[in-house]
């Protein structure tokens, strides 16, 4: 495994990002892998799917956005207007104009879905793995009283964190720009096949989510697959045979 770096600028400051890309054959598409909030491009599903695009003949990307895994930047600085910039430096950079299969799980499914709308006709496929656009408004809506006034005022919230003894520091750069970016109140104008991954026992992500993006969704190919049972990170052998199966049908 050879990880490479990509240049990118943050506030007129240089940040490489870290990433692994495996060449397919010339007329497959690119699979994009976007990961999660705080996560990398180390985990299960990023693995898995590096492994099925070979197998596949497809190109893929997995890398890590700026402050995430090993590339340069400050997690606390970062947003998801940065983070899918990120995505699309990625993307431009090194795809060479293929066509793209964004696969995104939680937060990588709202950056995948701006990006995708970006991407127009190269895009031929999104999959979701707990697709989590709007995250920010529901967090805001749970806040207390005293944890809205210390957004205000220190300029951050801490969260618990179910994976990690470090709690989750939540800016308030990111709620703000979290609100600027939100897409569950108007279409969303994708128009190729999605699949949206969703389990009905997830704790971090209602599964009604998923309902609401096929709902703004402008595609006529939309497919949401409601599992009864499973976790927020579906990572598990069945879990990834059906992403597997997901991207299977977008060929």
């Amino acid at each position: 495994m050879t990880i490479q770096t990509c240049t990118v600028y943050h506030n007129k400051t240089e940040t490489k990002l870290a990433y692994v890309k495996k060449e397919g054959h010339l007329e497959k598409p690119v699979i994009v892998f976007c990961g999660g909030y705080r996560s990398d491009m180390q985990g299960t599903k990023a693995m898995f799917l590096e492994d099925y695009a070979q197998k596949n003949g497809y190109g893929y990307i997995r890398f890590d956005y700026m402050g995430h895994g090993q590339s340069e930047g400050i997690f606390e600085e970062g947003t998801i207007g940065s983070w899918a910039k990120d995505t699309m430096a990625i993307i431009n950079e090194l795809t060479d104009d293929k066509d793209i299969i964004l696969v995104g799980s939680s937060m990588g499914g709202w950056i995948s879905l701006l990006c995708g709308r970006e991407l127009k006709e190269r895009l031929k496929g999104v999959v979701g793995i707990a697709a989590a656009p709007d995250f920010t408004r529901d967090m805001m809506e749970q806040f207390t009283q005293g944890m809205k006034s210390d957004l205000v005022n220190k300029g951050h919230v801490e969260l618990p964190n179910d994976y990690s003894p470090e709690p989750y520091i939540v800016t308030k750069a990111l709620i703000d720009d979290g609100e600027k970016n939100s897409m569950l109140h108007a279409p969303i104008e994708i128009d190729c096949p999605v699949t949206l991954l969703q389990s009905k026992k997830d704790s971090s992500v209602p599964w009604e989510k998923a309902l609401k993006i096929e709902e703004q969704l402008t595609s006529n190919n939309v497919n949401v697959i409601l599992l009864e049972d499973g976790d927020h990170s579906l990572s598990r052998p069945q879990d990834l045979e059906l992403l597997g199966q997901a991207i299977d049908k977008i060929g």
